[in-house]
């Protein structure tokens, strides 16, 4: 029976390229289930090792790994047919007619990004169903989870500027176009196909950077370079608005672990961890030791989670707080940006129209203000203990847009 109440909770886990976030998310999976959740394992990572770390055959369908656990590693091709058939046949019917073979088209109807799509209309089915009380994530490497985890802001700001006079102009130039051309044209079920994708994206957005709902955790290992990509991944993720409450250290040296030749080695882990207790504070830290054997298995990830969580409920929301808030002061409104370990010299601020762009090195994200703030120009833009703190005048900006604020301290 399950043990939760209240909405699904999600839980994602990330990490660089090969320091187990595939095992680590699976392990908390397989321990929630004992638990008595009723849990969902899915995939967003297109390298897909899920069965191998289960040491189970998985499809695009759920099926019951251990009892309350049921898993999944998506295709992309299937998912493109139940979710967006009416689009994908007019992609078909476009190649068709611009002389590319059957083969050829149905591969390149695959589009570039398919799978980040995917994986997001997956999530938004699993948390709308009801029927899980926690899904839990293998994201893929953190330069693709930040892609992943941006796509729906970026396609809601497109879709809300382009799709209404997109439609609007298609509808008045069919007509003609269809005296001119035998191209195949978008008709109104490809329309209707793209706006309901785009309602369930902002449904995932809105799920997904609530912080009640969703939870990040990014997987490590006790290395420079791995926590160095670490660092930036909290920073560029709590930049478009989500909850990262913890952080997974793998593959840690054990004490017993007394081989001459690992003694330098444990040296440096050492230095790291101190370190990783520092850079990532206030986030708890959970710490597995390296195994004496591969992990795979249902047993094995038992063993693993029993080492990593040691009481703690994967599912739970680990640390309070909001990415995203706005504070009223003595000296007006303060719209606060948590930007974890940013640095001064990488943050732009500017206010266009509506919106606040926030410029972080190569991450650029348009927050829609709230109506409190909008037509107001920006008093200052200060950068306070991993927060960036923006300060709004009294009176209305007679602009609409002020470009470039700098960024103090």
């Amino acid at each position: 029976m399950s043990t939760r109440s209240g909405p699904t909770r999600v839980v994602l886990f990330t990490g660089k390229g090969g320091v187990g976030k595939t095992t680590t998310a699976a392990a908390a999976a397989v321990h929630l289930a004992d638990a008595g959740h009723r849990v969902a394992l899915t995939s967003a990572d297109p390298a897909h090792s899920l069965a191998d770390a289960l040491g189970v055959a998985l499809s695009s369908d759920l099926q019951e790994v251990v009892p309350g656990l049921v898993a999944q590693q998506l295709d992309a091709r299937q998912r493109l047919e139940e979710h967006w058939g009416e689009v994908r046949e007019w992609l078909l019917d476009v190649f068709d007619w611009a002389g590319v073979r059957s083969v050829e088209a149905e591969e390149l109807s695959v589009l570039p990004g398919l799978d980040d799509l995917v994986a997001l209309l997956e999530l938004q089915e699993l948390g709308a169903s009801g029927d899980h009380d926690v899904v839990v994530v293998d994201c893929g490497p953190t330069a693709e989870t930040v892609r992943l985890l941006s796509l729906p802001e970026l396609l809601g700001w497109y879709s809300d500027r382009f799709l209404g006079v997109s439609r609007r102009l298609h509808r008045l130039a069919r007509p003609v176009l269809g005296r001119l051309t035998d191209l195949p044209l978008a008709g109104d079920a490809v329309f209707a196909a793209g706006v309901d994708l785009l309602d369930r994206i902002e449904a995932v957005r809105i799920a997904l950077s609530d912080p009640a709902t969703t939870s990040v955790r990014l997987v490590v290992q006790p290395e420079h370079m791995v926590l160095a990509e670490a660092r930036r991944t909290w920073t560029s993720l709590s930049l478009f608005g989500y909850h990262v409450d913890g952080v997974v250290v793998n593959r840690v040296l054990p004490e017993d672990a007394d081989a001459p030749f690992l003694s330098a080695w444990r040296a440096t882990q050492a230095r790291h961890l101190e370190r990783i207790g520092t850079d990532f504070d206030p986030l708890p830290v959970f710490r597995a030791d390296l195994a004496d054997d591969e992990l795979s298995g249902v047993d094995d990830l038992r063993r693993l989670a029993e080492r990593t969580w040691a009481g703690t409920d994967p599912s739970a929301r680990l640390v309070e707080g909001r990415p995203l808030r706005v504070e009223d002061t003595d000296d007006g409104p303060v719209l606060v940006v948590a930007l974890p370990l940013a640095e001064r010299d990488q943050l732009d601020v500017a206010v266009v129209g509506d919106e606040l762009v926030v410029t972080l090195g190569a991450l650029r994200r348009c927050l829609p203000l709230p109506w409190a703030l909008r037509r107001r120009g920006v008093a200052s833009a200060r950068l306070v203990d991993g927060e960036l703190r923006v300060s709004f005048t009294s009176t209305g900006n007679p602009t609409g847009a002020t470009n470039g604020t700098p960024v103090g301290t």
